[in-house]
């Protein structure tokens, strides 16, 4: 049995991803609505609790004794008496439903649902979901849900142990499935007074939005009150639709923070348009470390009461490869001079997150270190 095993430097798996953008593009103008959310106006979450039955017997099993008192007590309310000790639930599931809901929804309109199993089930393929109603804050019931569970997928389990699956089964949908019975309360404008929240906080973005709408609508009319907030004066709420659809359209070129995102688990790093680096040298090197393991049969002399063992024989080999190579940045270097520097280096996938680890502790990455 043979065991590789290879080191890199710093090595870590990724996929690194670097863009190359023209200069218009750099700048490109950004359009206000993609950039800020009004106060008040964020969705409503809904949650509620119900049963999913007609499963092929991937439902809960006895021991969920939430699903067996939901079904005991749905059918004692249609008239049926049931014994009271456990009994066999494998064709039905207790799920947790939620909803996520725009403010407008008015009574009557429908929204798809999200249906998540709360017991031991394996799969909700194939169910219906019972009437759910479905509650926000304070307990206040805005929407039924009932309909079938679509989730996307199969399970497929044999009696010897074997299991086929596709996607997962445990969470499903219903398209369409809720029905909004009460109107949300919202309230976006006091005093005459509008707020914008920006989605990425940041002082430049701010005070150029609030430039970009004064210029439009006339000044004092929008104020920079902090990173996060434009506060707009409303002259006549009457007119608010209008006025936000006319906010909304201007182009500001919103301003970022130098970044690069690593994501350590998936292996992504992405790199922001700001980052810059200081004159720096990077070197790249490789250690190979080769393992391999081989059965030994060890047989004991006649006659002495010992038993024939196999015993593993294991050697090592190490290989480190010559004539790394070093690559210097010279100046303010950019996005493209470093994706240059790596493909220089012939660096793998797998070195790229320890090397920009390396370039902020060395003080030569001008830009924040986010690790997800």
């Amino acid at each position: 049995m043979c065991y590789r095993k290879k080191i890199m430097k710093h090595s870590i798996c990724f996929l690194f991803l670097v863009f190359s953008l023209s200069t218009s593009q750099l700048s490109a103008a950004t359009r206000i609505k993609d950039l800020v959310d009004i106060k008040g106006l964020q969705y409503r979450q809904l949650i509620g609790y119900s049963l999913v039955i007609g499963l092929d017997g991937t439902g809960d099993s006895r021991r969920a004794a939430m699903t067996v008192q939901a079904v005991r007590n749905m059918l004692t309310k249609m008239g049926m008496n049931l014994p009271q000790h456990n009994f066999n639930v494998r064709n039905v599931a207790s799920v947790i439903v939620t909803a996520r809901v725009s403010p407008f929804a008015k009574p009557g309109s429908n929204v798809d649902v999200s249906v998540s199993s709360l017991g031991d089930a394996s799969s909700l393929e194939g169910g219906t979901l019972l009437l759910a109603p479905l509650a926000g804050p304070g307990n206040q019931v805005y929407a039924h849900a009932q309909g079938p569970v679509s989730v996307g997928g199969f399970s497929i389990e044999t009696m010897s142990g074997e299991r086929t699956r596709k996607n997962y089964t445990l969470v499903g949908r219903v398209p369409g499935g809720a029905t909004i019975e009460r109107e949300f309360e919202f309230s976006f404008v006091q005093d005459q007074k509008m707020e914008m929240l920006l989605r990425e906080p940041d002082f430049t973005s701010a005070t150029r939005i609030a430039d970009a709408i004064n210029n439009e609508l006339g000044s004092g009319v929008a104020n920079a009150v902090d990173p996060g907030r434009v506060e707009l004066k409303l002259a006549d709420p009457t007119k608010i639709v209008s006025l936000v659809a006319k906010i909304e359209g201007l182009e500001v070129d919103a301003d970022q923070e130098a970044r690069v995102v690593i994501n350590e688990r998936t292996g992504t790093v992405v790199v922001g348009q700001q980052v810059q680096l200081s004159p720096t040298a990077v070197a790249h090197g490789n250690l190979t470390i080769k393992i391999s393991s081989m059965p030994y049969v060890s047989q004991p002399p006649a006659f002495s009461n010992g038993s024939t063992v196999v015993v593993p024989q294991t050697s090592t080999q190490i290989t480190e490869e010559k004539g790394g190579s070093v690559a210097v940045l010279k100046g303010q270097a950019s996005v493209e001079d470093l994706a240059s520097m790596l493909n220089t280096l012939q660096v793998s996938p797998r070195d790229i997150i320890a090397i920009f680890q390396a370039l902020k502790v060395a003080g030569a990455l001008r830009a924040k270190l986010v690790i997800m």
